[in-house]
C-alpha cells in the first residue's frame, strides 16, 4: 500500500510541476479561481506525502514547502508565467493543511487499529 501510495504522491509532484511550468493553455482549469486551484492541487499534495511518507513528518513537511517554493522561483523562467509571493503563500498553506490533515486521519486509523485488539 505504501508503493501505491507513494506513486501517487510523485505522480501528483509531477502533474503539479507540468500544470504550473508547462504552456497555460495545457494547465486543468476548475473554475475555482487561481488561488482556489492552486489551494485544491497543493492540499491534495500535502495530503497524499503526508499519507505516503509518515515516518517523519518534519522532513516530509520541509521537502513539501521547498518543492512549493522551488516550483514557484522556476516560473521565473517559464514563459508566459508569474511567480508571486501570494501564490507561495496559498500553495505552502494549502499543502501544510493537506500534511494536517494525512497525520489526522493517520492517527485515526492507528487508534482504530489499536482499539480493535
Amino acid at each position: 500500500m505504501t508503493i501505491i501510495l507513494r506513486l501517487i504522491a510523485w505522480g501528483l509532484a509531477v502533474a503539479i510541476a507540468f500544470a504550473t511550468l508547462g504552456p497555460a493553455e495545457q494547465r486543468p482549469h476548475l473554475n475555482l479561481g487561481q488561488n482556489g486551484e492552486h489551494a485544491l492541487a497543493f492540499a491534495l499534495l500535502g495530503l497524499a506525502f503526508g499519507l505516503a511518507h509518515s515516518r517523519n513528518r518534519l522532513h516530509t513537511a520541509a521537502f513539501i514547502v521547498a518543492f512549493t517554493g522551488l516550483i514557484e522561483i522556476l516560473q521565473f523562467w517559464a514563459p508566459d508565467r508569474h511567480a508571486r509571493l501570494e501564490d507561495f503563500a496559498v500553495d505552502a498553506l494549502a499543502a501544510s493543511l493537506g500534511l494536517a490533515a494525512a497525520a489526522v486521519l493517520d492517527w485515526k486509523i492507528r487508534r482504530s487499529r489499536h482499539s480493535a485488539f
